[in-house]
């Protein structure tokens, strides 16, 4: 009889997510029954997606993939009280649905952020007497202290309070980096009880053919560094504006493209044209087909942080897609992220926030032959397949899936 997965997530595609549709359509194809559980797509823009209205649940079958959506208040911006909102409606209205509404289910799958999904993962858990295995994708109280949502120490710790009755409860709990193992320990999670599987990217949509590349002529016969992605508070990006600067100096050839939205991408356009630069293109976010067709067209890819010790412990998860491309890396995030990079020999760590380290790699592999870069891709790509990729990942969850089900029907 097939294993029966409530995937709870606030983040599911249309919305960019590392593990939405992608992952769910994998655990159907391996034989598990899975019904997801989420909000309506308004991700990072804040706005309901064109052709979804919220009301109070509807239901889509998306490449057999059962998907239930649940009303939530939708807001990304820069207001703190809104976003509380945005967390709290979905961890509110998605408690409802799967403790009162959701089939009967083996296992709940909870894929956080935000720490209030898993609040609701583990409330119907308990009502509903099933265990659930806890994706963590950021560390909270230390992401609302790092991205400046939030500063207060007393909210903050009630915060890691609740985080730490999250994990009581939880029967399994999947991490991301080696750094986020080491610190759940050090909170007094049990070491056997944490898993870590790197994310992976949409391998299928990164090789789907260039759709939209006819607009990408901007792109023709420069050296482009493409940065893809959210463009946040926590990618301190105007780093990155003023590297682009020095560049423009020494190699006017060179050309930054950034992909994506975010509440930091007028204050970033505004800067560009404060500093009057001609080597600086922004494009809107995009599916991860136009996606690819960009990651493509690069010559080097970026990834950057705010250089925060946070961030020493994450691998954020642009970086996957983009070793998956196969093309050189820029990172600048201190810690394990830039670990991964440099030792596999895909690209160069620099100092995040830091524009002359950042320039100072660019007019590195730009000054590098075609043979040499293809070089570092193709380390990227061989480290990717052997670390990173969907069948790895899917395999180790295939696994903790079947032992924390298996267990509780043994108890």
């Amino acid at each position: 009889m097939a294993i029966r997965i409530l995937l709870l997530t606030q983040l599911f595609d249309p919305e960019p997510t590392s593990k939405g549709l992608v992952f769910a359509r994998e655990l159907v194809r391996r034989g598990f029954e899975v019904e997801v559980l989420t909000g309506f797509p308004n991700y990072p823009g804040g706005k309901v997606y064109q052709g979804y209205r919220i009301k109070f649940i509807q239901h889509e079958l998306i490449d057999g993939v059962q998907v239930t959506r649940v009303p939530l208040y939708p807001s990304h911006d820069g207001s703190a009280l809104k976003r509380v909102l945005t967390y709290f409606s979905f961890a509110f209205t998605s408690c409802v649905y799967g403790i009162f509404f959701a089939k009967k289910t083996d296992v709940i799958y909870v894929y956080h952020p935000p720490m209030t999904v898993g609040l609701s993962g583990a409330l119907i858990g308990f009502f509903r007497k099933t265990p659930f295995v806890y994706d963590i994708q950021d560390l909270w109280p230390d992401t609302l202290r790092a991205t400046d949502m939030m500063g207060n120490p007393h909210i903050l710790k009630w915060v890691a309070t609740i985080c730490d009755w999250i994990y009581s409860k939880a029967n399994h709990i999947v991490v991301l980096s080696e750094g986020f193992r080491d610190t759940l320990i050090e909170r007094g999670v049990g070491e056997n009880k944490i898993s870590l599987i790197y994310n992976w990217c949409d391998e299928a949509g990164l090789r789907l053919p260039e759709a939209g590349s006819d607009n990408l002529d901007f792109m023709t016969g420069r050296f482009n560094v493409v940065f893809a992605g959210t463009m946040g508070k926590a990618q301190a990006l105007s780093a990155v504006i003023q590297a682009a600067r020095l560049v423009e100096l020494k190699n006017a050839n060179v050309q930054f493209v950034f992909v994506g939205g975010g509440v930091e991408v007028d204050a970033l356009k505004s800067l560009v044209s404060s500093l009057c630069l001609n080597n600086v293109r922004f494009l809107p976010r995009m599916p991860m087909s136009e996606v690819g067709a960009v990651l493509a067209r690069a010559d080097a890819l970026l990834v950057h942080l705010k250089d925060d010790p946070l961030f020493a412990i994450t691998i954020p998860s642009k970086t996957q897609a983009y070793l998956a491309v196969g093309k050189p890396i820029i990172i600048g995030v201190r810690g394990e992220a830039a670990a991964l990079i440099s030792s596999s020999g895909a690209g160069i760590a620099v100092e995040p926030e830091n524009s002359g380290s950042i320039a100072e790699a660019v007019l590195r592999i730009a000054s590098l032959s075609a043979a040499d870069r293809q070089v570092m891709g193709d380390k990227a790509v061989k480290f990717y397949a052997e670390k990173m990729s969907l069948n790895t990942g899917a395999n180790k969850f295939d696994s903790i899936f079947k032992q924390v089900s298996g267990n509780n029907k043994n108890e």
